[in-house]
């Protein structure tokens, strides 16, 4: 019995300790700081958060800005090539992709393992002088233009969901005349003309 009072008066002591005048339990000051030092950084984590929506939302408008503004963008969307028009087309353009990417590289070796893809090229170029001096070399070499370079982009986002790749034998089993399908088939001067170069890159480097 003695022991069960000494503890019922221990427990009425610990239970005043943390209750304030109005017999209710309170928040003792470090428990207090500590969940208001949580709560600012939750805000702080929303601010941050908020401020990358605003940014992304305005890359999404200056983005649709240029598919509204820009011919390629249009012409891509509006001519209807058909399945192997743009399987022919897409292996090209991956090809001349990839011999831009590999004469770039050629010229710097040692900048190779942080140059992995074309699009990395694309991102340092114009923070890295030897890059730079590298991409414009491998461009002359090639015959291309940067206007060449952006147009294969373009082509490569807007199919490369669906297309497939044709190695130079199955191209050869559909078609002896690339260049008479261009021609025949693509109205944009600007796709015309880039494609007959990817076309020219891809020729050469058989030779």
């Amino acid at each position: 019995m003695a022991k069960e009072s000494l503890s019922l008066c221990v427990l009425n002591k610990t239970l005043n300790r943390s209750q304030g005048g109005g017999g209710e339990l309170t928040f003792s000051g470090k428990v207090w700081e500590g969940t208001e030092n949580k709560l600012q950084t939750i805000k702080s984590q929303y601010i941050v958060l908020d401020s990358g929506i605003q940014k992304l939302s305005e890359k999404f408008y200056f983005w649709n800005m240029v598919l509204e503004q820009d011919e390629m963008w249009t012409s891509l969307l509006e001519d209807k090539f058909n399945s192997v028009e743009i399987n022919l087309f897409y292996s090209y353009i991956c090809e001349t992709i990839q011999c831009l990417h590999s004469q770039v590289v050629e010229s710097i070796p040692d900048l190779a393992r942080v140059l992995p893809t074309l699009s990395s090229v694309l991102r340092r170029k114009d923070k890295n002088k030897r890059i730079k001096s590298a991409w414009e070399s491998a461009l002359e070499i090639l015959g291309l233009q940067e206007e060449d370079v952006k147009v294969f982009c373009t082509f490569f986002i807007t199919y490369s969901q669906d297309a497939n790749y044709f190695p130079d034998k199955l191209r050869e089993d559909y078609t002896q005349d690339i260049q008479s399908v261009v021609n025949k088939v693509v109205n944009n001067q600007v796709l015309h003309h880039s494609l007959l170069c990817a076309i020219n890159v891809v020729e050469n480097k058989k030779v």
